[in-house]
């Protein structure tokens, strides 16, 4: 499906760093992690299904997340971003959808 470049200019995308890293209280094995998306937005929670990584290896972590989705609703948790992930060909769990640079927190996706 073809879609306008305005789809996309719409998303808020941005580069940030996981802070916090906790099991999410969800019916699926999720983690629910903060991360710091930069002074101009700030901290936001996202709960996501990236339990093949040991929870302890988290923090510090750099990922690609959208920032302007409304708050979803997962179980009793709220995620307040997407963080952005490919199917892991070796398992049934998902990769993080990282940068290779030094690009600051908060940094725009485009």
């Amino acid at each position: 499906m073809e879609v306008d470049f305005s789809n996309f200019a719409n998303l808020d995308i941005r580069i940030g760093t996981i802070t916090k890293a906790e099991p999410a209280q969800t019916n699926k094995p999720t983690y629910r992690m903060t991360i710091d998306f930069g002074s101009e937005i700030g901290t936001k929670v996202s709960c996501g299904a990236y339990t093949n990584y040991p929870i302890d290896s988290l923090a510090g972590r750099r990922v690609v997340g959208i920032v302007n989705f409304a708050p979803r609703k997962m179980g009793p948790e709220l995620s307040e971003a997407l963080v952005l992930g490919v199917s892991d060909p070796n398992s049934s769990g998902t990769l993080f959808l990282t940068v290779d640079s030094a690009a600051p927190d908060g940094s725009k996706v485009f």
